[in-house]
Parts: structure tokens; sequence; C-alpha cells
């Protein structure tokens, strides 16, 4: 048998994407202060999270690769990749 007492709070918390509303249910131990609804009704404790992968750049495909940076790395490796002939003897 467990422990009485010694165990984390391990439920279902209604985590929610701050920046564009998305909302999923999982089980989780993270400390709540607030309760949130989800769609079908439940009543469940609330976790505002500041991004997800609904709104994360990487995920979303809308990620701006390094090398189409409008030549920046370009101008940087003409800038400072050459190196000179002093400081490669």
């Amino acid at each position: 048998m467990a422990k009485e007492g010694i165990h984390p709070n391990y439920r279902e918390v209604l985590f929610v994407d701050m920046s564009n509303g998305f909302k999923f249910v999982t089980r989780s131990c993270a400390n709540t202060k607030e309760m949130g609804k989800t769609d079908d009704g439940r009543e469940l404790p609330l976790f505002k999270l500041d991004t997800t992968s609904e709104s994360h750049p990487f995920y979303t495909g809308t990620q701006k690769s390094v090398d189409n940076m409008g030549g920046r790395v370009e101008k940087f490796r003409n800038r400072f990749g050459k190196t000179t002939g002093a400081a490669s003897k």
C-alpha cells in the first residue's frame, strides 16, 4: 500500500494557451489557484500557459530560418569570418 500524505495531488488539469485560447486537459501535479470550465462543461483546476505547440513558431511552421534573414548571416560571415595572417599563425 502507498503511504498516506507523501504523494502529490495528481489530477486532471485544464491548460489554456493565453496567446490563442487553445485548451487541453491532461493529468498533472501542477499547483493551481484558479478553476476553469472545459468545452464540455467540467470545472477543473486551471493552469495558464504563455505558449503551447499550437502557438509556438517552431511547431506552427512560421519560424524564420537563419539563412533567410535578409543577408545578416552573410554580412556577419564577411565581416568576422576572415582571419588575418597574424591571428592564424
